[in-house]
């Protein structure tokens, strides 16, 4: 991306976070075997600072939407740490096949590697790590043939591709999903409708927690208005909040 390209991308800032809207179909940092990253474009984002921010949690390469950086050593050790204790919370939109039958629940299926020859690809194991997510239904269609259910995840643990087998194992996979959407779909040219849409971070004691919402993207709002979603408030974004360089 250009500077300008990035910074159009800019969330949220202030002298210890940075808030970003990631792309889908783009990987947040080099895999083992190189290529592009979104990191490599963080220079445009250093505001006066010396150094480059740094991912302060990871997102799929084909999830979109809210992505946390923390702009120095101290922010990032910060961050981490409230993630690692899920004191920042992560809502998600998801266009599923089909849909629970419930409009909301919580879903407690424990997750572990699917085998060492899969890399990070994950599976209900019930000698795995606890995992929770928390669903609510906000919307349905049949749309282009087939049943649709427009989805609002919350995680309330941080497990690898969690959203995407917690869906798949009750039967309601991510549409596009190449790796849990079942057979017959690796080869579909629909990208993942999975976007990480808003981000709770109560970064301060004696403030309110900073609350970060992601626009849907352009490829999920077919789908997302078919089940009833209506577009973006019509209003200006608020100028991101700065409290140091």
């Amino acid at each position: 991306m250009t500077p300008e390209e990035i910074n159009a991308r800019l969330l949220y800032r202030d002298g210890l976070i940075l808030v970003v809207d990631k792309p889908a179909g783009v990987a947040v940092h080099k895999g083992p075997k190189g290529g592009p990253s979104f990191e490599d474009d963080f220079d445009a984002l250093r505001f006066g600072l010396p150094r480059n921010p740094s991912l302060a949690h990871r997102l799929d390469r084909d999830t979109s939407g809210c992505l946390v950086l923390g702009r120095h050593r101290k922010a990032l050790e910060k961050l981490g740490l409230m993630f690692k204790q899920g004191k920042i919370s992560k809502t998600y939109w998801a266009i599923c096949e089909t849909g629970p039958d419930d409009q909301e629940g919580l879903i407690d299926l424990p997750l572990g590697r699917l085998d060492a020859a899969r890399g990070w690809w994950m599976k209900v194991d019930e000698a795995g790590l606890p995992s929770r997510t928390l669903y609510r239904v906000l919307g349905r269609a049949d749309h282009a043939g087939a049943r649709l259910a427009w989805i609002e995840f919350q995680p309330l643990t941080g497990r690898t591709h969690q959203l995407r087998v917690h869906s798949s194992a009750l039967g309601w996979p991510i549409l596009g999903d190449p790796i849990y959407g079942g057979e017959g779909r690796r080869d579909q040219i629909m990208p993942l409708q999975l976007h990480a849409r808003a981000v709770s971070i109560p970064i301060s004691n004696n403030k309110p927690a900073i609350e970060v919402c992601a626009p849907a993207p352009p490829h999920m709002e077919e789908r997302l208005r078919a089940c009833g979603w209506t577009g973006e408030p019509a209003k200006d974004p608020p100028e991101p909040a700065v409290t140091a360089p």
